[in-house]
């Protein structure tokens, strides 16, 4: 009996590895925010906004070292690309020094990478996507995939996809693209197939007839190297990948090959599992204006740290910092810490912790609260609270084992990976 891998095309679209009458088909998001480093510099510097601007690795204000991080889409329309050298970007789309400067076509604002502020945006994104999936799988600052099986529909997965956009961009004030598809790499085609600001929905239905008259190299897989080995092998085309001959294909790429063909004919068993244990919890919550009141902001505050401290309780988690976040306008972001002398799990040491270090905001206009444990352990949860510890009390009181951290920022993923026209710089 044949071996239906190896058939050209299947017979019937379906989710690989679930048989007629099984279970339903799995309904992936692929989250992908657009030029996200530029856009974080547009947060904080709203003037940026249209304008082209580059993000520079080993950038110094001023100076030609250093390599693009990202260009903004109006910056690529120079030949601006990630990876490029700042002296080429340079000599492509000069640098302007004032946004009022007169004349300022073909010349873009240049930004050295500040890693530490787009990390604290990309944990109110992070906020989000956990709060809309019981299944996320962050794969860098900028991506994530989510499985929102449990959650939604076929019949109603645009709305929700929408409604995850949505989100981000009115509580944050950054813009993803989101593919939805049956499967991981699907969806990576997806939401790289309308950016920016896109919102495309493939259903098992249409996968097939979705994918057949792509490029290539739009296969999640496919850099430029394989790319153009498979154009020599005359196969320009994700369809016309989908009835190569196997063999040579396996020949040519190893089980890498077998893995292509398979992408390219929606198949793709993998599950969306999270990236190793978490390093932080964190809940964040906006208010529709700035607040000055202190009520409403303390209410907030508290009840985002003991849901802070019900997730790590649900996920088996000890922790042994709690920090807050007060963001006043326009997007000011102001963090808080204090180190514990040892893991805990103690819900009612991180609401008041929470509250003691959320003092200094008290009478400050503030647009968003949050609320994080960090330094995780998921060992035996022998010591269960800090009646454990000697010296309670001088750690409420902050005398003992504090760690006050003042970030302040002032306003005004190829195998090769640059994909999306970013530099990869960590974890998401």
């Amino acid at each position: 009996m044949p071996d239906p891998g190896d058939d050209p095309r299947p017979t019937e679209a379906r989710l690989p590895g679930v048989e007629p009458g099984g279970e339903r088909d799995r309904i992936v998001l692929h989250v992908d925010m657009d030029c996200f480093y530029a856009a974080c510099e547009r947060l904080r510097e709203p003037e940026l906004r249209g304008e082209p601007l580059v993000v520079g690795m080993g950038y110094e204000p001023g100076d030609d070292t250093g390599a693009v991080a990202t260009a903004s889409y109006e910056a690529r329309e120079y030949g601006v690309e990630s990876a490029q050298a700042i002296t080429t970007a340079l000599d492509r789309l000069p640098r302007r020094a004032d946004a009022d400067e007169a004349d300022g076509d073909g010349t873009a604002f240049y930004r050295p990478v500040d890693l530490d502020f787009y990390e604290s945006v990309a944990a109110d994104v992070k906020a989000i996507l956990h709060d809309c999936a019981d299944t996320v799988r962050e794969v860098s600052i900028d991506e994530a995939y989510l499985d929102v099986t449990d959650r939604t529909g076929w019949s109603v997965a645009e709305g929700f996809a929408r409604h995850v956009k949505q989100r981000i961009e009115r509580e944050v004030g950054v813009v993803a693209s989101v593919g939805v598809a049956p499967n991981m790499s699907a969806a990576k085609v997806a939401s790289d197939h309308d950016k920016p600001d896109g919102l495309v929905v493939v259903p098992p239905g249409d996968l097939q007839s979705f994918l057949d008259p792509l490029p290539v190299e739009e296969i999640h897989g496919v850099g430029p190297v394989t790319a153009r080995t498979l154009r020599d092998m005359g196969v320009e085309t994700a369809g016309a990948l989908a009835v190569a001959d196997r063999a040579e294909l396996v020949d040519r790429f190893g089980e890498r090959g077998r893995e292509l063909q398979d992408r390219s004919r929606g198949r793709d068993d993998r599950a969306v599992t999270p990236r190793g244990l978490p390093k932080s919890f964190s809940r964040e919550s906006a208010f529709g204006d700035a607040v000055t009141d202190p009520e409403p902001k303390y209410d907030q505050v508290r009840t985002l740290a003991e849901a802070v401290a019900d997730r790590a309780d649900r996920e088996g988690a000890l922790y042994r910092t709690i920090g807050i976040k007060a963001v006043e306008p326009p997007f000011d972001v102001n963090t808080r810490e204090r180190s514990l002398p040892g893991p805990v799990a103690d819900p009612s040491l991180v609401v008041d912790t929470a509250l003691e270090l959320f003092e200094e905001f008290e009478d400050a206009p503030v647009r968003k609260v949050g609320v994080r444990v960090s330094n995780l352990s998921f060992t035996e949860r022998q010591q269960a609270s800090l009646d454990s510890y000697e010296g309670r009390e001088d750690v409420a009181d902050g005398a003992a084992g504090e760690t006050d951290v003042r970030t302040r920022h002032r306003t005004g993923s190829d195998d090769e990976s640059t994909e999306g026209g970013q530099s990869s710089l960590s974890d998401f």
